[in-house]
């Protein structure tokens, strides 16, 4: 291996990686598979690739061709050399308006292309539903489709041309009437010209095998058409001229409700007459809410176009009055389309957690659903009895699943509840693999209809095509590579579909972990398992609210994204590459720039939470070791402010602080980077205030406990002081939590009793969400202050008070962290079950309160905790109420509590930060209100823009006047 990195990076002018994070990183794709390549280049041009293909073929080494790596059945996956192309081969070359074409490198991104295409109304026809990331080059190599085939075909329909490099490094030319065709290649299908006409089933999405009956003369000879959905096997892609089509002005979405899925299915065939752009179907069963959906148990969402709205609509209303349905809605307005859509997209992910009530319990299988039989598609006419086969075969195997997908085209995807970690499951895997094969085959389908062969079918293609028709895919693969260089295993001589399976090689008792991972059984194996591959988390740019994954926007690498993470963590598991368990270092590089936004939890389908992974691999790694200076400083960050407001010199740190040779030491000896601000102490705390403001609790509205975060007390005591002002306004008492642990329940068991101001005020004791201890992996102590936290909160708890928090992280930390890590203790949910936010507040317990006009517009950004896991549509309503027009931005501020101040993040911080958030305030109109209601985003804002964000409560007091 050291020999063949070494040639690689003397014949290559791009990226070599041998190193084992590059190799981690591209052992698995979407699929069930795994294999451990050699090494990793990202090569520059088509010369890099063509000594990359000489290296290799001196050495006797494999060849993987990989775009996004998000392919579904096993074949971006290889033992070889791995070829990413996303890293510089990602560009469109040229748009040609009048021809309606565009050249394309294969790591170009389709979104990407969309937007290039866009400002002269066109645009690629398919578009598969990881748009956001999956590659020109992988579309082609697997001959992708997307939810508008029925109107534009697939990928091989839309391409004209390409650029190919054989293993033996011929550059060719693929098109139509035998351009670019190896030598040997016309011969083989003349021969066969029989076998070709009558061995390939007619049905719209027909993606299995090779496509070889497009050599046919009658179909123009078309060698490139013929390349699509060869994965890699064949030649590799270095540029593509590919046709684009006119992009509807308008468009509407019809969503018909059917009384359940069989009804949906029969029901599409019947509606293609009528040109529609899509005809996708879902059940119930994968739709988490049915809120804003018509009635029904199942839905058909068909899209129209036209060149005006009003015609966009016209034809969709005609599909609903055409259609035999229970419930129709037609909607127009884009933004309510995009949220519609985004359910049927992020299907891939969702399905693969069944939920608990519908999933078969058994040992090693639980609620997780995989891939395996995920795309087969029927003629669109049998789709309807197909389904209900299909479903009979699953009930007979003991097995769930939850189809959906392209309804109008026959193409079914579905994730199955597969145990794919016990030898029984596995041979259960493989007998219903077989089944199905052979009831697809009885249907006239094919056995992929959108994602390839992969590894996960191409052993089941004799079902499909016969001996001799795969005997002939077999020759023709050897035309084109003669030494089988190139991605071996998949489509022909393939690997069994039950070996290499990436479960294999973790761990079968679970790991001693601190967090109890409830939603895993608490199993840290199973929540790293999460991760599908399906890379949401790997999309260029953020769209609306959406915040995962600012690290990976900001550099552009895989180790840096949430996908990127979860599998170093599942090698780390395997300790096959990484071998050294928690200690290892590139766990921990790529862990640390991790900005614990907590995103992933919510904007990725499968809920993935690396903020908590981060946290749990750091007390491990650090564990009777050395941490970080950062750790000590910002992880203990409380006791520290504690004992500055004992010893009342916030103003002498604050003196200090402004003198640069001593701020500069003390930044260079805490671990904090130079070119951060420190932020200046409140002269006065919150606490303090408070015992100057507090009132004996009085009769009336209702008693809310007020949260006395760590930033609010010592940093921004204004918002709390604003936040009284406001819940008092509303009719609301107020009260601190208490400082004094009291042994018995109070005498007569009030439920102010607890507010005693004796009680409130003396002693040491201070409730603290955890949070800093948490992000720095600190869980022993974090442990120690929650557990004092609910011993001082037990008579809030009793008395059954709501929590207002007004910092998101702590309220989040509150929520989520603090029942997960105090998992044994039942009062830990309960207190995480009082929690609300300023807004939730006012909303549930002062419903008939009227805020104050601001009446003006608002920016800013949604604190990305508030987004991963408060909600916010809370504070939408009382924005809304008060006159606050204008949304938020999603993504991250960057700074994210302890990570943008930690020596080293700091261009990482500010990138972040230049995403969303600064420049909507920099483009914000005078007079506009910045609202910011996390500490972390008022501090970005004011040390990179000079602005002064305010949180809500601060504004709607400012607006109670005197």
């Amino acid at each position: 291996m050291t020999d063949l990195a070494a040639a690689l990076r003397g014949a290559v002018r791009g990226d070599v990686g041998f190193d084992v994070t590059s190799r981690a990183l591209t052992t698995m794709d979407a699929s069930n598979y795994r294999r451990v390549p050699l090494g990793v280049v990202a090569p520059r041009d088509a010369d890099d690739v063509a000594a990359v293909l000489d290296v290799c073929r001196a050495h006797g080494v494999p060849v993987v061709a990989r775009g996004g790596g998000t392919s579904i059945a096993g074949q971006a996956t290889g033992t070889g050399v791995v070829l990413d192309f996303t890293r510089h081969m990602n560009r469109v070359l040229e748009i040609d308006p009048g021809s309606r074409t565009a050249v394309v490198q294969p790591g170009l991104v389709l979104d990407r292309l969309q937007e290039a295409a866009a400002p002269h109304g066109l645009r690629f026809g398919p578009d598969p539903a990881t748009h956001g990331r999956c590659t020109l080059g992988g579309m082609i190599g697997n001959n992708s489709c997307g939810a508008h085939s029925v109107a534009w075909g697939t990928t091989a329909d839309n391409v004209i041309e390409l650029d190919v490099l054989t293993a033996r490094g011929q550059r060719l030319r693929p098109g139509p009437g035998w351009a670019g065709a190896p030598e040997g290649l016309r011969a083989l299908v003349e021969g066969e010209l029989a076998l070709l006409r009558t061995g390939f089933p007619e049905l719209p999405r027909r993606i299995s095998g090779y496509a070889l009956d497009a050599l046919l003369p009658e179909r123009g000879a078309d060698v490139a058409r013929s390349f699509c959905g060869s994965e890699g096997t064949l030649g590799v892609l270095t540029q593509a001229v590919v046709r684009l089509v006119e992009d509807p002005r308008a468009r509407a979405l019809a969503v018909l409700g059917y009384p359940d899925e069989s009804a949906a299915a029969d029901a599409a065939a019947g509606l293609l007459p009528y040109g529609p752009l899509t005809v996708e179907g879902m059940a119930a069963d994968l739709v988490p809410s049915a809120a804003g959906l018509p009635r029904g148990g199942a839905w058909l969402f068909v899209e129209t176009g036209g060149e005006s709205a009003a015609r966009a609509r016209a034809r969709a209303e005609e599909i609903v009055r055409a259609a035999d349905v229970v419930d129709a809605l037609v909607v127009t307005d884009p933004g309510a389309q995009r949220a519609l859509w985004r359910v049927r997209e992020d299907a891939s992910g969702t399905a693969t957690r069944i939920p608990e009530g519908t999933a078969q319990a058994r040992s090693g299988g639980g609620t997780e659903a995989w891939p395996g039989w995920e795309d087969c598609a029927v003629p669109p006419a049998r789709l309807g009895a197909y389904l209900r086969d299909f479903r009979a075969l699953l009930a007979a195997h003991g097995l769930r699943g939850t189809p959906y997908g392209h309804f109008g085209d026959g193409c079914i995807h579905v994730r199955i509840d597969f145990d794919l970690l016990t030898e029984a499951g596995i041979g259960r895997f493989r007998r219903f693999s077989e089944e199905i094969a052979d009831l697809v085959v009885a249907h006239g389908g094919s056995l992929s209809g959108e994602h390839g062969d992969g590894q996960a079918r191409a052993e089941l293609l004799p079902k499909m095509y016969g001996p001799r028709l795969v005997g002939l895919f077999e020759r023709a693969k050897a035309v084109w590579d003669p030494d089988g260089l190139l991605n071996p295993g998949m489509l022909v001589r393939p690997a069994p579909l039950d070996a290499n399976l990436r479960f294999s090689v973790l761990p079968r008792e679970p790991v001693p972990v601190a967090f109890g991972y409830p939603g895993d059984g608490g199993d840290f194996s199973a929540a790293v398992r999460r991760c599908v591959g399906v890379a949401k988390c790997r999309t260029t740019t953020a769209s609306g609210s959406s915040v995962m994954c600012p690290s990976f926007r900001a550099t552009g690498e895989e180790a840096h994204s949430t996908r990127g993470r979860a599998r170093l963590l599942h090698e780390m598991l395997a300790g096959e590459l990484v071998t050294d368990g928690w200690r290892s270092t590139e766990v921990r590089d790529a862990l640390d720039l991790c900005l614990s936004c907590k995103g992933c939890r919510s904007d990725c389908p499968v809920e993935v939470d690396m903020a908590t992974y981060k946290a749990e691999f750091l007390y491990h790694h650090y564990a009777g070791r050395r941490r970080p200076a950062a750790h000590h400083t910002m992880g203990r960050l409380p006791v520290w402010l504690r004992w500055v407001a004992r010893t009342r010199t916030a103003a002498a740190v604050n003196a200090l602080a402004a003198v640069r040779p001593l701020a500069r030491l003390a930044k260079r000896v805490a671990g904090i980077a130079p070119e951060r601000e420190l932020p200046r102490l409140a002269g006065e705390t919150f606490g303090r205030w408070w015992r100057r403001h507090e009132q004996p609790p009085a009769d009336g509205g209702d008693l809310v406990v007020l949260w006395p975060d760590t930033f609010t007390e010592h940093f921004s005591p204004s918002v709390g002081r604003a936040a009284v002002r406001v819940l008092e306004a509303a009719g609301l008492r107020v009260a601190l939590p208490p400082t004094l642990h009291l042994a018995a329940p109070p005498v007569g068991g009030g439920s102010s009793a607890f507010l005693n101001p004796l009680a409130i005020l003396r002693g040491r004791g201070r409730v603290c969400c955890g949070l800093t201890y948490v992000s720095t992996g600190q869980l022993d102590r974090a442990r120690a202050v929650l557990r004092r936290t609910l011993d001082l909160m037990e008579p809030v708890l009793r008395a059954a008070v709501p929590v207002v928090v007004l910092e998101p992280s702590c309220a989040a930390a509150l929520r989520t962290d603090l029942p997960e890590l105090l998992h044994d203790d039942p009062r830990a949910a309960r207190l995480a079950a009082t929690v609300v936010t300023f807004a939730e507040a006012l909303e549930r317990y002062a419903p008939d309160w009227t805020p104050p006009a601001v009446d003006r517009p608002a920016a800013g950004q949604t604190h990305c905790h508030q987004h991963a896991v408060l909600g916010d549509a809370a504070e939408r309503r009382l924005r809304a109420a008060a006159g606050l027009t204008g949304d938020l931005s999603g993504g991250c501020c960057g700074l994210a509590g302890n990570f943008g101040f930690e020596k080293g993040h700091y261009q990482i911080s500010v990138a972040c930060a230049e995403e969303q958030l600064l420049p909507s305030v920099r483009e914000a109109p005078e007079g506009t209100v910045i609202l910011a209601d996390g500490f972390s985003c008022r501090t970005q804002l004011e040390q990179l823009a000079g602005v002064r964000g305010r949180h809500l409560a601060e504004v709607l007091a400012e607006a109670l006047g005197d």
